[in-house]
């Protein structure tokens, strides 16, 4: 995900991270609402995002330029495709922060690409080329397999795909943005911040809007939905662009009965893939969990280190996450 150096938490001062071990801010405002709605939609199989997860990662870290990388790139193209999707790759040569030049594939897919009235979910695919957080030194160079931090998003994106499928009268299309080259920020080794180097895909994406019919009205990131302990607070950059859509999604999840998930608690600023889409003007909120409590990182114990594996998945939180899309997707349709 696009954590520009989010070394210990997930506060910051504008776009710049300031080491923190909390995701809270004194006397920061937070949306909240008395509105509980009726739950829409189908139900979402969480079994079935946890085996799209775990397809992800049976290719091995899905790091830049690597074979993995590119048959992954397939997979999710072709399931997509099976989903009546109609797929486009953004194919950009991009330089990492070491001068690298990645191979970037931005995966475009649009349900009812013709209809007007549409929304955008996205996540990123890519994996974290260094476990630069695990607690063992010796494992900073070696690939995280981002089951969380990268694949559990994807899967999210593809049950809601699947579902979207088998309904014929949805008067509402999605544009599914799967971004690459989100992971290749400069490591913690470095001691140096450049967040521009972080997002890289989505960066590039918002500079080349895809849309062919109607641009969506708001945009929804999925960044890490699927890890064991999962809270989600109201981030800030958000908040600041769209708080509007940050009480939908909450009041979403507490309508389908994922309150205790979505907490209706300020969290820090994040730089993530949903900062460039915000700047290009279209209003994008950021699902991204954060773990107050937790030493290692305020983004979990998981995050980038070698054991952001599957083991860590928990298919609950997947659920929480995907029934609440699939609560915004039916409703936005009905209003």
């Amino acid at each position: 995900m696009t954590k520009t150096i989010r070394i210990l938490g997930c506060v910051a001062l504008a776009y710049l991270m300031l080491t923190a071990a909390s995701c809270k801010k004194k006397n920061e405002v937070v949306v909240t609402s008395d509105e509980i709605g009726t739950p829409v939609g189908p139900n979402f199989n969480a079994d079935s995002a946890y085996a799209y997860c775990a397809a992800q990662c049976e290719f091995g870290p899905r790091i830049m330029n690597s074979d993995a990388h590119e048959k992954c790139c397939k997979w999710i193209v072709e399931k997509f495709t099976q989903m009546g999707c109609e797929v486009e790759q953004q194919k950009a040569a991009l330089t990492g922060y070491d001068g690298t030049m990645l191979n970037s594939t931005n995966i475009i897919a649009q349900y009812r690409p013709d209809a007007t009235k549409r929304i955008l979910l996205c996540a990123h695919w890519d994996s974290r080329p260094w476990a630069d957080n695990d607690p063992d030194s010796a494992n900073w160079r070696k690939p995280v397999m981002a089951a969380n931090d990268g694949a559990s998003g994807v899967a999210v994106m593809l049950e809601v795909a699947r579902l979207l499928s088998l309904t014929d009268s949805l008067d509402l299309g999605v544009d599914f943005v799967c971004f690459d080259a989100e992971d290749w920020g400069i490591p913690q080794w470095e001691n140096r911040n450049d967040e521009k180097s972080w997002a890289l895909g989505s960066q590039y994406w918002a500079q080349n809007f895809h849309f062919k019919s109607a641009k969506p009205m708001f945009g929804i990131l999925l960044d890490m939905v699927g890890g064991q302990g999962a809270s989600f607070y109201q981030e800030s950059i958000s908040m600041k662009y769209a708080s509007d859509i940050v009480r939908k999604v909450w009041d979403a999840a507490a309508t389908v009965g994922y309150a205790s998930y979505f907490l209706r608690e300020p969290g820090g600023y994040i730089t993530d893939d949903h900062v460039p889409v915000n700047q290009a003007g279209l209003k994008t909120i950021d699902i991204i969990p954060c773990y107050p409590n937790c030493q290692a990182s305020s983004f979990g114990p998981t995050w980038h280190t070698v054991y952001d594996d599957m083991q860590h998945i928990d298919s609950n939180t997947l659920r929480a996450v995907g029934q609440t899309l699939i609560q915004v997707i039916f409703s936005t349709a009905n209003e």
